[in-house]
């Protein structure tokens, strides 16, 4: 028996790993990968002599999917949590703490918002309760249109857009409320009076456990004890052209006959993959657009005077080319531990790919002078890497769970055909586990039905 899974990246991985736990040594599975490596946005690279993370560096920790694969694949001494400092804003040539008691920056009291915004602001919140408030159980529409209405645009520029910049490398005017935030779609349906109502009910509980999570050798440690669990044949450098169906299963070209198939990749491609067989899924997946982002990582010298916080966001609108800064040696206790100190630099939004055009000296410009300016305090790297991701992260503007609900009804009559990728149920690396982990599950169902 022979599986493909077409997309080297975590969900990939995941799917080719629980593929083997469920059928067996004797299945033939191969994973077809159009880059030379694995782990799509996720990568690992030296810089000082010791591993950094120059993709997604953390996970969400209240969520179980990352953890329990460390602990399944003996990787339980690599977890680490962060240090619980809180990121500052900048906005309008200063830096802000991040406000508290939000939901992804949307503020559940005025209060919070005290520095960072107007007075007329502050009062255009504290009196959001009393305006009424129309919603429509169902409806769906992007954050920046509901937040914008309710509190006013500084509140979008200055404390949503740098959250929701950090999860999805867009702006808030790309993302719905239903699937970037669907405890508030759910209070907001259940009737709140007001988008503040709705803020309090849909804010998790307050937790003592750590919000995130990290690898301290980074997620190569991850990808390669992967990798090497799934006893996947790699083939790399290759990319899936065509899937067919078959009289007995499926045809992968340039792969060959398989009796199944699992597509693990970004959604376009997806899209392209499923035109023939499915192509209900394929316009709906054709839909999700992509963001594109650049990264680079700077090591200073040990004693440089960083903020004592975990990063600086950067409000939409500034003149600066950066969109955020990871003030790594500042965030995780173990690499404060390090020679140097470690800061991350994101660039590109939805919409802005120009940083993907520019040089990596370039980039390693930017990056020193916006910190620089940040910062205020002199930057002289020892060292730094820069690196692009091309159309990263997918965004899940309004109508995406009806898009999503639709790809995956379209799939539902095709046996032995799965997908998965941050594309369907969350861009977070729990959430492409997961995606990964029911993939399998759902191949493994459909040769046993064969079988009986």
């Amino acid at each position: 028996m022979r599986i493909a899974v077409v997309g080297g990246g975590i969900s990939g991985l995941v799917a080719a790993y629980r593929l083997r736990q469920r059928l067996g040594d004797d299945v033939d599975i191969v994973v077809l990968e159009q880059s030379g490596r694995v782990g799509g946005v996720l990568q690992t690279r030296e810089l000082a002599g010791e591993p950094v993370d120059l993709g997604a560096e953390a996970f969400v920790g209240r969520r179980p999917e990352v953890i329990e694969l460390m602990s399944e694949l003996g990787l339980d001494e690599q977890l680490v949590r962060p240090a619980g400092k809180r990121p500052l804003i900048w906005v309008q040539g200063a830096a802000h703490p991040l406000p508290g008691r939000t939901l992804m920056g949307i503020p559940s009291d005025a209060e919070s918002l005290r520095g960072l915004v107007d007075d007329a602001t502050l009062d255009r919140v504290a009196t959001e309760e009393q305006r009424p408030m129309h919603w429509e159980p169902g409806a769906d529409i992007d954050v920046q249109t509901l937040v914008g209405d309710r509190f006013g645009r500084q509140v979008v520029e200055r404390s949503v857009d740098p959250l929701l910049g950090g999860v999805y490398a867009g702006i808030s005017a790309s993302i719905g409320v239903r699937a970037a935030l669907p405890t508030l779609a759910e209070a907001l349906d259940n009737g709140a009076s007001s988008l503040t109502e709705a803020v309090r009910v849909a804010m998790p509980a307050p937790s003592s456990a750590p919000v995130f999570g990290g690898l301290r050798d980074g997620y190569g440690a991850l990808l390669a004890a992967l990798t090497e669990a799934s006893g996947a044949r790699l083939v790399m450098t290759t990319a899936a052209t065509r899937v067919a169906r078959a009289l007995r299963g499926w045809v992968v070209d340039p792969l060959g006959a398989v009796d199944a198939v699992v597509i693990a990749t970004p959604a376009p491609v997806t899209a392209r993959l499923l035109h023939y067989v499915a192509p209900e899924a394929a316009r709906a997946a054709a839909g999700i657009e992509l963001s594109s982002s650049a990264l680079v990582a700077l090591a200073l010298p040990r004693d440089t005077p960083l903020p004592d916080n975990s990063g600086i966001l950067v409000a939409t609108g500034e003149p600066l080319r950066a969109k955020a800064f990871t003030l790594s040696s500042r965030k995780w206790p173990h690499l404060a531990e390090r020679d140097v100190a470690l800061v991350r630099a994101s660039f590109g939004r939805l919409g802005d790919d120009k940083p993907l055009s520019w040089t990596d000296d370039d980039l390693i410009a930017a990056a020193i002078a916006d910190l620089t300016t940040v910062t205020g305090i002199p930057i002289t790297p020892l060292e730094a890497v820069a690196q692009r991701w091309p159309g990263g992260l997918p965004q899940y503007a309004p109508g995406h769970t009806d898009r999503i609900a639709t790809l995956e009804s379209a799939l539902t009559p095709l046996d032995g055909l799965a997908v998965a990728g941050a594309y369907l149920h969350g861009v977070g690396v729990p959430a492409c586990v997961a995606s990964g982990t029911a993939a399998a599950g759902r191949i493994a169902m459909s040769l046993a039905s064969r079988v009986d």
